[in-house]
């Protein structure tokens, strides 16, 4: 795992049930101001996480996107 996945993961395990948006993943992993194409940066470091994690034996996702918010980790408890 990438040390960026590796960061975004420990950063939505910390606190499951939470939901942060790209800004506020971005601003905490990066530590940089916000660039033009956050959404991408993003997106793309979730997509790599997803593949890696896979399901938990629930059958569900580890990280969930929560549409027009943002993203957040679940332990497959509903």
């Amino acid at each position: 795992m990438r040390r960026k996945e590796f960061d975004i993961l420990v950063l939505l395990a910390e606190h499951p049930g939470w939901v942060y948006t790209k800004e506020q993943i971005y601003r905490s992993i990066w530590c940089e101001e916000v660039p033009v194409d956050v959404d991408n940066a993003v997106t793309c470091q979730m997509k790599q996480l997803r593949k890696k994690l896979g399901e938990n034996p629930k059958g569900t996702p580890y990280i969930e996107t929560v549409w027009g918010v943002g993203y957040k980790f679940s332990h497959g408890m509903k």
